[in-house]
């Protein structure tokens, strides 16, 4: 199977997509576009040439506050009312490809990305939302640290995936630019 990971589409056929979640299903269904338009996140998805869209994820810009940081990590940095960071607000896979790596794929393919636009902009840590304990171990594989009153939500230092992302060789290739 290779996977393409590409900018969301309107020529991107949704309808047969089921991760599992009817939640996640839905957004991408039918509000996924809608968000894009409206500058409130990038969606990409995984392409395959014969099975179609087999996953997606979004990112968005977002803000942290001091006070939610594990406090050793807080008392590292200077005082401010926003700490930049980055949001992985959604990623799934399609049930069909469940257990082969899509998910690892997609994480990476975010990250990645992310990591694209450090040079220009700031971005201290990278968030998840896990939507059970399932996305909780997955994320946890790769180094999220729950936040200390919010375990459903995660993070990692940018600087992390950086020292990484040097010793890794990409592993998806992208599709067109938008």
């Amino acid at each position: 199977m290779a996977l393409t990971v590409e900018p969301l589409q309107n020529a991107h056929d949704r309808k047969a997509f089921a991760c599992g979640q009817p939640g996640l299903d839905d957004w991408f269904k039918r509000r996924a576009g809608q968000d894009e338009r409206r500058n409130l996140a990038r969606v990409f998805v995984a392409l395959d040439d014969d099975l179609g869209v087999l996953g997606f994820y979004s990112l968005s810009a977002f803000t942290l506050a001091l006070e939610d940081l594990p406090p050793d990590l807080a008392g590292k940095l200077p005082r401010s009312d926003a700490i930049p960071a980055a949001l992985i607000r959604r990623l799934a896979r399609d049930l069909r490809v469940k257990g082969q790596g899509v998910g690892d794929l997609l994480l990476a393919d975010a990250l990645q990305r992310i990591l694209g636009v450090t040079g220009d902009l700031a971005v201290f840590a990278i968030l998840v939302n896990a939507e059970d304990e399932a996305a909780r171990v997955f994320y946890a594989a790769f180094g999220f640290k729950p936040f200390p009153d919010r375990p459903n939500r995660l993070f990692l230092l940018t600087s992390t995936v950086a020292a990484a992302a040097e010793l890794a060789e990409p592993r998806v290739s992208h599709g067109p630019p938008r």
